[in-house]
């Protein structure tokens, strides 16, 4: 019958309008009555049968269809009032609410695969995106959408008229909302035991960015998609009679940010498979914002926290994936606090508390009584201690909750120790309800320990310097004694603690430390004898037989040391 049609041109208006119905004849007739064995036999006898005709068309008729335009002749699914959606999403969360809604507000729903199913499950009416494209899916779902008929449709300006004579030309219809997500690549790479490279690979999606990137280009036209939690917005939008812009672009940023973080996790994943540098020629950190913050470091700053969703950070640790149990929200200050204090107390092996006014240490201690621990560490300093962070690097249980509440300032014996923050791995459910009890405003945080071997980044104007994390501890080297006396081993283990202090205080760093606990340390002094100064001060008489750990060469040592150190050591 298409045959007999096909070989007498007098009796066809034009070739564009045939075509149109012959595509139109296999997408809503023949199609849907063979199975998905045969769609390549039938696609493959569409295009045949359309070059025979078009082989048979007068010259005549091939110039009247050259000179058709878009307004004489629209197929179905570009006639006006006929709304088509595009929906293929691998996390279907919320999926019923949306199929719902844009069937309720006369949208035609186009979906794929699983997608398609969830939706006929959930009582939705869908048309299957191999009925526009002719075509089934094929190579095991890597080629479904990437198709003149879906990205025709998805790309042209509605206000340029030759792009949409293209589309009538071809009997493509429009989409004016695409719903995508991706293939999890993401969670599947960081996923408990790892996965095979070539699973990774089958896990990178092609065509779901392809129609994300195509449509936010279009955002003009298109409505695009690509978080569940938009989808009460989009309805209320496409209810509206006014169209916003803004709101349009905002979807589109959405869209371009998402494939871009899709795309970081695949380019840091696949160069890890390379075994290549640490420091790779390119570098994309993607970040997610946390909180907004109430100002920077300083009132007259605007600020915000992200975290870093790198996959190397994925259950790395850190406080920048803390829980916070109670207090007022972390400011910019309370953040670079926190995370001093933390990456210092993590490093000691025995049970130690470690407090930190201004990234600074001003008070550690270690040993097998954690209580003592902690008020020997704020014996160091106890001016600066007040007002500051202090962490646990063990479970913060009842009566190491009371001690923190109830402590007393050695200064006067009487003023209640005041604390920003307080940071721990875990704490006891009754530890947690005295703490809570202490402040309204006391941060509670519980944070896990950092991985090491990190990348550790810090910005410069205009670049970054990238560096490995600083992860070595005293059990990790070998210390050399160049002096002529030897040390004992009390006095070789308190030099190991004051290195591992001074490793976290600001330079020019001086530490002074003995019987597993700080006496006292000078810190960010641009001349190195300053610092040592203050430290000794700090120390005062119990300087005698202690420890003191340098971060750098110090010039004249033995000269400089025996002069500052007179007064207490000798």
């Amino acid at each position: 019958m298409l045959g007999t049609a096909a070989s007498s041109a007098a009796t066809i208006p034009t070739t564009a309008q045939t075509a149109n119905s012959i595509r139109r004849a296999f997408q809503t007739t023949t199609f849907d009555s063979l199975s998905s064995s045969r769609h390549p036999i039938l696609c493959a006898r569409f295009h045949f049968l359309s070059l025979r005709f078009f082989s048979n068309v007068s010259t005549k008729a091939m110039s009247h269809s050259q000179t058709l335009h878009a307004s004489n002749y629209h197929p179905q699914s570009s006639a006006p009032g006929n709304k088509q959606a595009l929906i293929s999403l691998s996390d279907k969360k919320e999926l019923t609410l949306l199929g719902n809604g844009l069937q309720e507000l006369g949208y035609t729903i186009v979906s794929t695969g699983g997608t398609a199913s969830a939706l006929e499950n959930a009582g939705v009416s869908v048309t299957k995106v191999e009925q526009l494209t002719c075509f089934p899916e094929m190579l095991d779902g890597r080629v479904k959408t990437v198709h003149p008929n879906i990205h025709g449709g998805i790309l042209a300006r509605r206000d340029q008229k030759h792009h949409m004579e293209a589309l009538n030309e071809h009997g493509i219809g429009t989409f004016d909302v695409v719903v995508v997500n991706l293939y999890p690549f993401y969670d599947k790479v960081t996923s408990t035991g790892g996965i095979a490279f070539d699973d990774g690979i089958e896990n990178i999606d092609i065509g779901g960015p392809a129609m994300v990137r195509a449509a936010a280009k279009n955002h003009k036209d298109v409505l695009v998609v690509v978080d569940s939690q938009d989808y009460p917005a989009l309805l209320e939008f496409l209810k509206g009679s006014q169209d916003d812009q803004q709101f349009r672009r905002k979807l589109a940023w959405k869209a371009f940010e998402h494939v871009a973080s899709y795309d970081s996790a695949v380019s840091e994943w696949l160069w890890k498979q390379t075994g290549g540098d640490k420091f790779p020629p390119k570098l994309t950190v993607p970040l997610s914002l946390k909180s907004s913050l109430r100002y920077g470091e300083n009132p007259h700053q605007k600020a915000a926290f992200y975290v870093d969703k790198s996959l190397s950070e994925v259950n790395a640790g850190g406080i920048a994936t803390a829980i916070q149990h109670h207090g007022k929200e972390m400011s910019y200050n309370n953040y670079l606090d926190a995370d001093a204090a933390w990456n210092c107390v993590s490093e000691f092996r025995n049970p130690t508390c470690v407090i930190v006014k201004h990234t600074n240490p001003c008070g550690v201690a270690s040993g097998d009584d954690i209580l003592e621990a902690y008020r020997l560490a704020v014996k160091a300093d106890p001016v600066s201690a007040f007002g500051g962070i202090v962490a646990f690097n063990i479970e913060v249980d009842d009566a190491l909750a009371k001690e923190i509440r109830e402590f007393r300032s050695p200064t006067d014996g009487e003023t209640r120790m005041f604390y920003e923050i307080v940071v721990a791995p875990k704490y006891t459910e009754k530890g947690l309800e005295i703490l809570c009890g202490k402040s309204k405003t006391l941060r509670i945080l519980e944070a896990k320990k950092n991985e090491k071997g990190k990348l550790s980044l810090r910005q410069v104007g205009g670049g970054w310097l990238a560096q490995d994390s600083d992860d070595l501890t005293p059990q990790d080297i070998q210390f050399n004694v160049v002096s002529e006396k030897k040390p004992q081993d009390n006095e070789l283990r308190d030099a190991e603690f004051a290195w591992l202090c001074v490793k976290h205080v600001k330079s020019n760093a001086i530490v002074i430390a003995k019987d597993n606990r700080m006496l006292g340390m000078g810190s960010g002094q641009p001349n190195r004898l300053e610092s040592l100064r203050i430290a000794l001060r700090k120390a005062g008489d119990e300087v005698k037989g202690a420890a003191l750990a340098s971060d750098a060469f110090f010039p004249f040592g033995s000269y400089y040391l025996e002069k500052f150190c007179a007064p207490y050591c000798f």
